[in-house]
């Protein structure tokens, strides 16, 4: 007999929650069958079996916080699950209480359904939503619940139970406390013919209280610069297609990067973290990069960016990219970030102000690249020229950071790309 334990799922992670067991007592596992999703702060994350076996008891019920090295279940290894009575040669069932007392024999237990055929983001996706997958008919081949046979059933259950949960929900905010001590508060609302109910993720819910905190917490100032990327940009061209054939996309954003981490060496204080009556420089550059994915945003980080070339950088983010899409994060790769850079990415707009993303003081948010007419000298003369320009915005905690080594940080960020200063 063995235990399967909490693991140590990142080096800041010391609990998590019990999202969903993949299996019951008494059911049969392979080596390395996900058996249970635990819930963080930073991802989710399945839990695989060891060993072949069978699964005698589950410890931990759903829901329940559990921290790292508690018990999740216990297995018996090498057995083999017993259909008749759902349990293992191990783990034999317990005589009913009431057989005793009966004339009539005891019935067998009856064995739990086996989920339906889904992958790791599809089943996330229904805890989320709080769909029963075993409710959904599975559209994909052999059965198989995709994404778009929970969405369906969560725009269906939302539909038929609108009213309620609107109404519910109304009178909720309307008792929600101000957070403000003034009079102000909003208007009740009222569902109306066409509004529709989109419940909040566990991801975004996330999200919004990071947001409220960072910005409760933290005096956010904002400093903008204006970029003419013209070297960078005939920098980036000159080498695209060599890197393309090597698997590597070299965006814009590689060589914000570079000059961002550059920066952070140079400019102490906005690579810093505030503590209680203190701060501390932290050592370490470690660039967090915000991706947008179908779950909402993730800032997955790039460690020891400092260390990196252009073209180190542009593979590092590929990967945690594709990584991050694909719901394949751990929480290592969301953690330990020292300074975070957002970009809008195709759709952008001029530029926009970055909420700081706690525990950093600064974030960095570039604008669209968009060709403007520039003033350039040549051989002594002023002279119109059509180049690619860019705006940066700065956002920054004024507890740690004064304008000064903010603004002086966001001109060295743009003097770099201006003069497309970088070894790729």
């Amino acid at each position: 007999m063995s235990t399967i334990r909490m693991p140590q799922l990142g080096e800041s992670v010391v609990e998590g929650t019990i999202g969903k067991w993949l299996v019951h007592e008494g059911q049969q596992v392979q080596k390395d069958q996900p058996v249970v999703e635990i819930l963080t702060d930073k991802a989710d994350s399945e839990i695989n079996s060891p060993e072949a076996g069978v699964i005698t008891k589950i410890v931990a019920a759903e829901g329940v916080v559990v921290s790292v090295g508690a018990a999740l279940c216990e297995l018996e290894a090498g057995a083999a699950a017993q259909v008749g009575n759902g349990g293992s040669a191990a783990a034999k069932p317990s005589a009913p209480k009431a057989a005793a007392a009966s004339s009539e024999p005891a019935k067998p237990a009856q064995v739990v359904s086996e989920p339906p055929r889904s992958s790791p983001a599809v089943r996330k996706l229904a805890r989320e939503q709080e769909i029963d997958l075993t409710a959904v008919p599975g559209s994909g081949d052999g059965g198989r619940v995709t994404k778009d046979d929970v969405l369906r059933a969560a725009n269906s259950k939302a539909a038929t139970v609108v009213s309620e949960p609107v109404a519910k929900a109304a009178a909720r905010a309307a008792e929600t406390p101000s957070i403000s001590s003034g009079a102000f508060k909003p208007p009740p609302y009222i569902a109306k013919p066409g509004d529709e109910l989109v419940p909040m993720s566990r991801r975004r819910r996330i999200i919004a209280d990071h947001m409220v905190y960072s910005k409760l917490t933290s005096p956010h100032v904002v400093t903008v610069a204006e970029c003419d990327v013209h070297n960078t940009e005939q920098l980036r061209k000159a080498h695209k297609d060599e890197l393309k054939r090597e698997g590597i996309n070299l965006t814009f954003l590689a060589f914000v990067a570079a000059a961002t981490a550059r920066a952070l060496r140079e400019n102490r204080s906005m690579n810093a973290r505030m503590l209680e009556d203190a701060y501390v420089l932290l050592g370490e550059i470690n660039l967090g990069v915000a991706v947008d994915t179908p779950d909402g945003l993730l800032v997955p980080v790039i460690r020891h960016a400092a260390d990196l070339s252009v073209r180190g950088l542009a593979r590092a983010i590929d990967e945690i990219a594709l990584k991050a899409r694909d719901g394949k994060l751990t929480p290592d790769d969301l953690a330990g970030k020292t300074f975070t850079i957002s970009n809008p990415g195709k759709k952008g707009n001029l530029f926009g102000a970055a909420i700081i993303s706690q525990p950093n003081v600064g974030i960095l948010r570039t604008g669209e690249i968009k060709k403007r007419v520039v003033v350039v000298e040549h051989e002594g003369e002023d002279l119109m020229a059509i180049h690619p320009v860019m705006h940066m915005a700065l956002s920054y905690d004024h507890r740690i950071v004064d304008g000064v080594a903010a603004n002086s940080f966001l001109y060295r960020i743009r003097e770099l790309i201006e003069a497309g200063d970088f070894s790729v």
